[in-house]
């Protein structure tokens, strides 16, 4: 088996060439093709031809994208849609990586994966114009949404809380905010495992959830570190995009497709901080 993947230098493209060891693997970086050239697009996919191409490649700066929504439309939106257009020229299946935040974060429990999106940022609406792009332009796609990433080749929430409670004596951490934190070789395995099942729309995250106010509290806890994080809203921080206060995906489509669960996310943070 052949798959190509864009992003392969991303912190999940990383994880992915870790997983993806039993097939034939071309891994993409922006050296190779801009996605954001259809005719260099084009031209790289055909002559690779694969039979399967995982799309990780994204602009994840959920601020950034708010101060240059163009940039976030431009690579998340026509740069997905330059893949796509691609693949479906050679009859290859799309893997889209897309986000918890194409939703709104009203819901009172965890998203499914036909729940009508609602992004209250540039960053979700630069997503979900990606998926919209897929869905639109080939029959052959997984979209695959999840959350709130950490891996080892990236800059993450838990490196980040690492590092300001080595120079601080005590943290403000937002308590509002509700989701799954996502250990990027999980998500690998689990995406390896759905390589050749049902098409669609999948939700895959690690299991249960947590603030990031308690996800800070647990990192802590996991590396033996005793300082004061004190839990605050999101009205404290003044940062250029909102962010839904509830984004747990409920990953539905795995269970009814026969795929096992990814495990509890405290599980997955103590092998990553090992």
């Amino acid at each position: 088996m052949k798959i190509a993947l864009t992003g392969s230098n991303g912190m999940l493209g990383c994880d992915i060439k870790k997983v993806f060891t039993d097939v034939e693997l071309t891994a993409f970086t922006r050296s190779d093709f801009d996605i954001t050239d259809l005719d260099k697009s084009i031209e790289a996919i055909k002559r690779t031809k694969p039979d399967y191409l995982i799309h990780a490649a994204a602009y994840t700066d959920v601020d950034g994208s708010e101060l240059d929504p163009e940039k976030a439309y431009l690579v998340n939106g026509i740069g997905t849609r330059n893949i796509t257009i691609a693949c479906e020229e050679i009859k290859c299946p799309v893997i889209y990586i897309s986000s918890d935040y194409v939703f709104d974060g009203a819901k009172q429990g965890p998203y499914d994966e036909w729940d009508r999106p609602n992004p209250i940022n540039k960053y979700g609406r630069s997503k979900l114009l990606g998926e919209q792009f897929v869905t639109s332009l080939t029959n052959r796609f997984y979209i695959v949404r999840t959350s709130w990433l950490y891996g080892k080749n990236g800059k993450n929430f838990v490196d980040t809380i690492i590092r300001l409670l080595q120079e601080r004596e005590e943290l403000d951490v937002v308590d509002d905010q509700v989701g799954s934190p996502t250990f990027t070789y999980d998500l690998a395995v689990k995406l390896r495992e759905l390589v050749g099942k049902g098409y669609g729309i999948y939700h895959i995250t690690n299991s249960l959830r947590c603030s990031w106010h308690g996800f800070a509290v647990e990192i802590a806890r996991a590396k033996g570190i005793n300082k004061k994080i004190n839990p605050t809203t999101s009205d404290k921080f003044k940062r250029p995009a909102q962010r839904p206060a509830f984004s747990v995906l409920g990953n539905t489509m795995l269970r009814l497709e026969g795929i096992k669960e990814l495990r509890d996310w405290k599980e997955a943070l103590k092998d990553y901080l090992v």
